[in-house]
């Protein structure tokens, strides 16, 4: 593979219908060195050159790249949030002043829905009728998701530091919640349990569920059957900038919510790190964005799974980016290749997925050591494990969003029923953040009680201590304390 020129791509994104009005976005273009590019095999006619060519991933070999090369591989196709910022801003200003009136008017402008009522209580909706095969389904997930999530619960605990000096931490359920489901190319109703199930098994109170609406102003059935198994209270049948607002200031008939959960487009993202630092006074669940997973395969790996695992992430949107890390030699690439351009052909979201396969790539490692290692300076989202005897090396995985050990374990199963959490870090927040899990839904609060006993063992250093910062209030809620204790004592 001989180094080439090295190109510099650049990405336009745009997000969903609902910010039609949005200008393009840009991305951060990441260096492209050493590309290889893929022949065309000699009888290929014009038609599989059409294929093949928007099926197909840019090739780097790790061993003859720099540092600085190899570390601007992990840069994802970054959207320019100013341009963004400005179409939000005003939505979410508008929400504020305007309340339901706003969601309506934004409502039927980007999904050309006449909204009735923007916000029901689930309680006042009749039950979803689904064919029983896929009621079944949900049921398993939402019975693996509650068990994993259930299991994440610690038994309080308290701790004597010294004699008489008792220290514990108690949870807190956070009374109200948001939860965005997004409903534009896809519904996803596996996306309510992720955030509906451990919101339920917290206690949350009061849980909006926000997704946009049917064409005729319904909820998408498979939603409304998940909402209603896992205790969400209302729905508000809006999308985008709007709904993120909606919940975050509250209208006359959405409740303020004190967290926001849940992925979304760029508008949806923009409106929740807006909406963060406002006085809107809400928190979110982490920084979000486009879907995207990391493949290791070595020579044992099905080159047909390699590229159902790509194509399953692809075909999220032309924004995704999905990695194939080949770890050793005898990989047959050319077969993933050919799998990948023949799968992707066939998929009813194939042109999101060439799109999303066109700033996507593969990289050579020499071995599984150094394709770990590239993988934790990527930080993935989704990490697949494809190789023999995956399990060995799980102690080496440092950044990742959730992790998929083996030939027979598929991103899919996690993002459906497997019980983990498919709300994951993505564009590299892996290195600091978490997925959504039960704690996310909680607050911890600490605790302290001191006996006369204890005051009197601990009471002088905290004294000398405040001294010492020249805090005299702080130092007489000590002395006061421990010269009555005296007093009482001579008594």
């Amino acid at each position: 593979m001989p180094p080439l020129p090295n190109p510099v791509a650049c990405l336009g994104l745009r997000g969903s219908a609902a910010a039609a009005a949005a200008t393009p976005s840009r991305c951060r273009a990441a260096p492209q060195p050493a590309l290889y590019v893929s022949r065309l095999p000699p009888h290929a006619s014009a038609s599989t050159a059409v294929s093949i060519v928007s099926c197909a991933m840019k090739s780097y070999r790790l061993s003859r790249l720099s540092d600085a090369e190899i570390s601007g591989l992990k840069a994802r196709p970054r959207i320019d949030f100013s341009s963004i910022f400005t179409t939000v801003n005003p939505i979410v200003e508008d929400v504020r002043v305007r309340g339901d009136a706003a969601v309506k008017d934004y409502t039927e402008k980007f999904d050309k829905v006449v909204l009735d009522n923007a916000v029901v209580r689930v309680s006042d909706l009749p039950d979803a009728e689904l064919d029983p095969a896929v009621k079944e389904a949900f049921d398993v997930a939402y019975d693996n998701i509650y068990a994993f999530h259930i299991s994440q619960k610690l038994p309080e605990k308290t701790i004597e530091n010294m004699k008489g000096v008792r220290c514990k931490r108690i949870t807190r359920c956070i009374g109200s919640v948001g939860l965005y489901v997004p409903g534009g190319t896809a519904v996803l109703p596996s996306t309510a349990l992720m955030l509906a199930v451990p919101a339920q098994i917290a206690g949350c109170k009061t849980v909006v569920l926000a997704t946009p609406p049917s064409r005729d102003g319904s909820i998408c059935k498979e939603v409304l059957y998940c909402a209603k198994k896992a205790g969400v209270t209302h729905i508000l049948k809006a999308g985008g900038a709007q709904a993120i607002s909606a919940m975050a200031w509250g209208t006359a008939s959405c409740p303020k919510v004190e967290k926001i959960f849940g992925p979304g487009n760029q508008y949806v993202t923009a409106a929740k790190m807006i909406l963060q630092n406002s006085e809107a006074m809400v928190s979110i669940d982490m920084p979000a964005g486009p879907s995207e997973v990391l493949v290791i395969a070595d020579k044992y790996a099905n080159p047909v799974h390699v590229a159902a695992d790509l194509l399953s992430q692809a075909e999220h949107g032309p924004d995704s980016q999905v990695v194939l890390v080949i770890a050793g030699d005898f990989v047959d690439l050319s077969a993933i290749q050919a799998e990948i351009s023949k799968q992707c052909s066939a998929l009813p979201r194939g042109e999101f997925a060439s799109k999303a396969l066109g700033h996507s790539f593969t990289v050579f490692a020499k071995d599984m050591a150094e394709a770990i290692s590239f993988s934790n300076m990527y930080a993935p989202e989704h990490l697949i494990i494809n190789v023999k005897d995956a399990e060995q090396w799980e102690e080496l995985i440092e950044n990742a969003g959730s992790v998929f050990l083996g030939p027979w374990t598929p991103e899919s199963v996690g993002d459906y029923a497997s019980g983990t959490n498919h709300v994951l870090p993505t564009y590299g927040y892996a290195r600091m953040y978490s997925g959504v899990s039960l704690n996310s839904f909680l607050k911890y609060i600490t605790v302290q009680s001191l006996t006369e006993e204890g005051l009197r063992t601990l009471g002088p250093f905290v004294a000398k201590m405040a001294e010492v910062e020249g805090l005299e209030a702080h130092k007489r809620a000590v002395t006061l304390r421990l010269q009555e204790i005296e007093a009482n004592v001579t008594v």
